[in-house]
């Protein structure tokens, strides 16, 4: 029977309890373990859950979070069919994954008769 697994990358949640609130700031922790990123590469690692990563990368990581790797990722692995029933089941309760919703950038407008 085939499995789908599912996985949660956890690096933000690290980064807060670190008091890590961008992901630049991981780019001197990550060179001094050896490891040149741009930033825009380990934006990537932080904003995206990533498809695949370098043992290496996440090795380093584990180090700078002083977590094991079961902290950073968690996985569950389904039954295909379990997956399938899931998904058409969220599907027809009409309410939408807020997963793939970003908060948008609020703009201040002066009111009526404010001389800003």
């Amino acid at each position: 029977m085939r499995r789908e697994i599912e996985y949660e990358w956890r690096i933000r949640e690290l980064m807060a309890r670190h008091r890590m609130r961008s992901s630049t700031d991981l780019v001197d922790p990550l060179r001094e373990r050896g490891i040149t990123l741009s930033a825009s590469q380990v934006y990537r690692i932080v904003a995206q859950d990533p498809e695949r990563i370098s043992f290496k990368v996440l090795a380093a990581l584990c180090d700078i979070f002083h977590c094991e790797a079961n902290d950073l990722l968690t996985y569950t692995a389904v039954d295909a069919r379990t997956v399938r029933a899931k998904k058409a089941a969220s599907d027809s309760t009409g309410v939408p994954d807020l997963r793939n919703y970003r908060p948008v950038r609020a703009r201040i407008v002066p009111e009526d008769g404010d001389d800003r």
